[in-house]
């Protein structure tokens, strides 16, 4: 599986999902915050589908 984030996209998505979690967990943005799972799971898998759809890559790997 080859990634399609770079390491600043990869944190900015988890943490961004784990503030989101954390604000529906405490009931301060109702049921909605639990979207945050989406940004948290692509971030830490470092794979986001809509990246591979649209063609972007925010990874600074060269491709070989």
């Amino acid at each position: 599986m080859k990634t399609n984030e770079g390491m600043l996209d990869r944190t900015l998505r988890v943490t961004a999902g784990l503030v989101l979690i954390g604000l529906a967990a405490t009931d301060t943005i109702g049921i909605w915050g639990y979207i945050g799972v989406v940004p948290l799971l692509t971030g830490a898998v470092g794979l986001c589908p809509l990246y591979s759809l649209l063609g972007i890559n925010s990874c600074s790997v060269s491709k070989r």
